[in-house]
């Protein structure tokens, strides 16, 4: 009777984690395509870029709203409200790098092909695997928070090297992530979609922004 129960808990875990993922995934390619379509209107209308202190508060308040509301369907109106308002600000940059390079169409597809390369392998990775990346949590949030800082130095006084040691940080980083979260589904550690949706589209949004600065300073033609 015993290994009964523990089998239909098992049974019962096992779909639970299943609609977790499958909804995850469902959710962040929908957003990617409204992030991607407001990217797009704010290039095609040529919108300047918020400046720094716009984008930190308009991205911590979505975020923390999303979380405050993560267990309801107002989350999910927050979690589209986040990503369209980040890739508002994401068109205004790529935008800068098809004026400022001749390749820059290029250079930005390249980095959306990267981004794409590394998701789909490390997610393949932890799912095949079913590996236990929790022990990298708290390694991740101490180099994020460096990251971070680092980045925000390398900015207000104008250090390129910093900049671009930050974009490889970054790309670590956030490949870390991917493995952490998409871990942290399978194993049961991360039962809210929403949350989990946003986790994965942060760490895609910085991953290509990391590989794209790369590509710029590297192989940007003039």
């Amino acid at each position: 009777m015993m290994r009964f129960n523990t089998a239909v808990r098992s049974e019962a875990g096992i779909l639970e984690t299943n609609k977790v993922l499958r909804n995850t995934y469902l959710l962040l390619s929908m957003t990617l395509l409204f992030s991607a379509g407001m990217a797009a209107v704010a290039m095609a209308l040529d919108l300047p870029h918020p400046g720094l202190i716009i984008t930190l508060v308009g991205y911590f308040g979505l975020l923390f709203l999303t979380g405050k509301f993560s267990n309801s369907a107002l989350g999910i109106v927050f979690v589209f409200a986040l990503t369209g308002f980040m890739g508002l600000t994401l068109g205004p940059v790529l935008n800068m790098y098809v004026k400022a390079f001749s390749n820059g169409h290029e250079l930005i597809l390249t980095a959306l092909g990267g981004t794409g390369v590394i998701f789909l392998g490390l997610s393949a990775y932890a799912l095949t695997t079913r590996k236990d990346f929790s022990f990298m949590a708290g390694f991740l949030m101490v180099g994020v928070l460096v990251a971070f800082l680092a980045g925000l130095g390398a900015l207000l006084f104008s250090i390129p090297a910093l900049s671009l040691a930050v974009s490889a940080m970054f790309i670590l980083l956030m490949s870390g992530m991917i493995l952490y979260q998409t871990s942290e589904i399978i194993h049961g550690g991360e039962t809210n979609y929403i949350m989990a949706t946003v986790s994965l589209y942060v760490s895609l949004y910085n991953l290509f922004t990391s590989l794209l600065q790369l590509l710029g300073v590297f192989g940007g033609d003039d």
